[in-house]
């Protein structure tokens, strides 16, 4: 079986990268903003959809980045085949949701989050001369961010 991701490559203003960090079922995870593709829903809309459900923030879905290229098993259930496809996307209004400056850096609230649904995120903003594989915690987003590094 496949499940199909979709993730979005925001830009801040000076280059920053924006990330989120999740807990999820108690493993940390640094990845890019997005999430699962529903039945019935295109790549694009499911991108916007994620954006709006995570960050109240409209985005514009640009160019495609990238779609994966080799066999990654998914990490939460080994029935599952990952198939992710990367968007660069452009915030069409200020971004309400908090921004962190630390890894992990979960407030009350979202660890209560935690608590109920056995997972939570927060966001935060890398700089360009810091953003590079080491900070994603995936296989497949490893392989994004060497894309973003080197363009």
């Amino acid at each position: 079986m496949f499940n199909v991701r979709v993730y979005g490559i925001l830009l801040g203003e000076n280059g920053q990268v924006l990330v989120t960090d999740e807990l999820i079922r108690g493993a940390y995870i640094t990845k890019f903003p997005g999430g699962g593709l529903e039945f019935g829903e295109g790549t694009r809309d499911c991108l916007k959809r994620e954006f709006k459900e995570e960050m109240d923030l409209e985005v514009e879905v640009g160019d495609h980045l990238y779609t994966t290229d080799f066999f990654q098993m998914s990490a939460f259930n080994p029935e599952y085949q990952i198939i992710s496809i990367y968007y660069w996307v452009k915030a069409l209004e200020p971004i309400r949701a908090p921004l962190r400056q630390k890894p992990f850096d979960f407030d009350e609230r979202e660890m209560k989050i935690y608590e109920e649904r056995k997972e939570t995120e927060t966001f935060r903003f890398i700089d360009a001369d810091a953003f590079g594989e080491d900070i994603v915690t995936l296989p497949i987003d490893k392989v994004v961010a060497k894309l973003i590094s080197n363009r």
